[in-house]
């Protein structure tokens, strides 16, 4: 299916959800992933998971969410000990 506009069939994946599961499989693993520095990670993420099948949707969780933000917050914290806002 690569149809722009999902549809009741389509599957649907917010690709922030891939990238957060991404950096922290790889902080997990001791390694130190840096985003944003390369480009927006939501890009190939989307990309991924068209490569899957997936259609990248759920855009209620954009990287400006406040859930997303939380979970950006957390990362930050835990990799660079920056105090909690």
């Amino acid at each position: 299916m690569s149809s722009a506009e999902p549809n009741a069939e389509t599957e649907t994946f917010n690709p922030w959800t891939v990238v957060n599961l991404v950096f922290g499989h790889l902080s997990d693993h001791g390694l130190h992933p840096v985003l944003g520095e390369a480009g927006d990670p939501a890009v190939p993420a989307a990309a991924l998971l068209r490569a899957f099948g997936i259609e990248p949707g759920r855009n209620d969780e954009t990287v400006a969410s406040p859930n997303v933000q939380d979970t950006l917050s957390q990362i930050r914290q835990h990799m660079l000990g920056e105090p909690k806002p």
